[in-house]
Formats: structure tokens, C-alpha cells, sequence
């Protein structure tokens, strides 16, 4: 009887054994990929080149490089920081929220888009009357703010048309601003341009890369008791061939190394 009762356990135990297994795969068969937001476009296709060559499920989380380390901060269940700049990914790092140093992946270029009539693309011309709002990215949480600002300081013209400044808490914000017509005219990054959902609209030109400092953009891997394979392989695949093909197809410079 014990001997019946002890085979009957075994074969128990062996199931929640292989249904705990089973859970524990499943979840590792998907990552949560916090990304900034001028990498939305980009992000969609690199996920789905990685879900294609991996099998793994990606979920993106897209918001500005700013807030998204402070959801870190508080716990947000992230795998991996797709950062617009170095700043924020070293800053997790240095505060133990990372399991790697930050690693540049690519490097943005800024550029002036319009969908409105008769507005002059020229940087120098923003001080035009009929220019009443300029959009851009929030600098204090968006690195192509930071870099918008940098452009019109260099043109000397920034204390001319502060008041024309309409600030989005993101790019993806700012693009609306831009698509709406809320902004004649406004800074964002050549990979929303350039990106299948955008290309042909609107009229824009690249701003001269020598009046900003330029856009590194790291990315790291969250900290966590236990790093997912999930996680370790996207990183991976995020420097891959692949990954920079897709980079440089959308305006990005990506590193030789």
C-alpha cells in the first residue's frame, strides 16, 4: 500500500514538475523592450526580424528616455532600455538598476519637418511672422530636444523664437503637433521621416550634424534576480547585422565595432 501510495506521488510530483517547467518557458519566450520613442518606427521592424529569427514574442513600451528611467526606477518590468542618448542608461547603471554598461547601438540625426504651405524649411527663417509654433521634444526629458535646442542656440536665434516653442513630452508627441498643423513646423528624428508609415509626407530637410552634439544612443540590460534568455538574445540581436541594416535604413549611423 505505502509503495502504491509513494508511485502515485511521484508521478504527481513529475506533472507539477513538468507544468512549472512549462510556465517557466513560456515566459521566457518574450521580452519587454522599454524604447524611446524616436526608435518607434525602427523598434517594429527590428522586433519582428528578432520574433522571426527567434521565435520570441517582443512587447514594446514606448515613451520618452526621461520617463521611462523613472518607471525603471520605481520597478517597471523591463527586460531592456532603448535609450535616445547615453545620459539615461548611465545613470541606471550607475545606480545598480542595469546588469551591463551602456553599449551605443546608433547614433539620430535631427531633422525640420512641415506639413504646413508656404513655410520656409530653413533654420534661419524661423523667425518668420507667419512661423507662430515650432514643435520639439521636452529637453528635460527627451535627448532630440536637447538637441533641437542645441541647433537654434547655434543659429543664434533661440532667444528670437522661444516664445514660438511648443514642447511634446516625446517625439512621438511632437510629431503630432507636427501632423496636426498645432505647429507650422518642428524637430524630430529622420528615422519618423524615413520610416514606411511617414515617408512621402510632409517636407523636410537634415539639420547641418555639426550644430548639435551628437545623438549616441546606448541601450542596457535591466537588472533583475534572474536575466531572461529572452532578454540576453534581443540585446544580442540588437548589434546583430541585421538589427544595424535596419538602423542605417532609417537615417541612423550605427558603430563600425
Amino acid at each position: 500500500m505505502n509503495s502504491k501510495y509513494l508511485f502515485r506521488n511521484l508521478i504527481i510530483a513529475f506533472f507539477l514538475l513538468l507544468f512549472t517547467f512549462g510556465c517557466t518557458s513560456t515566459n521566457s519566450r518574450k521580452v519587454t523592450i522599454a524604447t524611446a520613442a524616436n526608435m518607434q518606427f525602427v523598434m517594429k521592424e527590428i522586433a519582428a526580424a528578432f520574433t522571426q529569427e527567434t521565435g520570441i514574442d517582443c512587447d514594446v513600451i514606448i515613451s520618452s528616455s526621461g520617463k521611462l528611467t523613472a518607471q525603471i526606477k520605481e520597478g517597471a518590468p523591463y527586460d531592456v532600455f532603448i535609450s535616445a542618448d547615453t545620459k539615461y542608461p548611465k545613470i541606471l547603471y550607475e545606480k545598480g538598476f542595469t546588469s551591463n554598461i551602456p553599449k551605443i547601438y546608433g547614433y539620430g540625426t535631427l531633422v525640420l519637418w512641415s506639413f504646413s504651405e508656404n513655410v520656409p524649411l530653413d533654420i534661419n527663417l524661423l523667425t518668420q511672422n507667419q512661423i507662430e509654433h515650432i514643435a520639439l521634444a521636452n529637453p528635460k526629458t527627451a535627448p532630440y530636444g536637447t538637441a533641437a535646442i542645441e541647433v537654434l542656440k547655434h543659429a543664434k536665434i533661440y532667444d528670437q523664437i522661444s516664445e514660438k516653442l511648443v514642447f511634446g513630452e516625446s517625439i512621438s508627441q511632437t510629431n503630432q503637433f507636427i501632423l496636426s498643423g498645432a505647429a507650422q513646423i518642428g524637430f524630430t528624428a529622420k528615422s519618423v521621416v524615413l520610416s514606411p508609415q511617414m515617408k512621402g509626407k510632409g517636407e523636410w530637410i537634415s539639420i547641418d550634424s555639426t550644430s548639435y552634439t551628437p545623438i549616441a544612443q546606448a541601450a542596457v540590460i535591466i537588472k533583475k534576480d534572474k536575466i531572461s534568455d529572452a532578454a540576453m538574445k534581443f540585446y544580442e540581436f540588437l548589434f546583430s547585422t541585421k538589427s544595424k541594416e535596419i538602423l542605417e535604413n532609417f537615417g541612423y549611423l550605427v558603430p563600425v565595432k
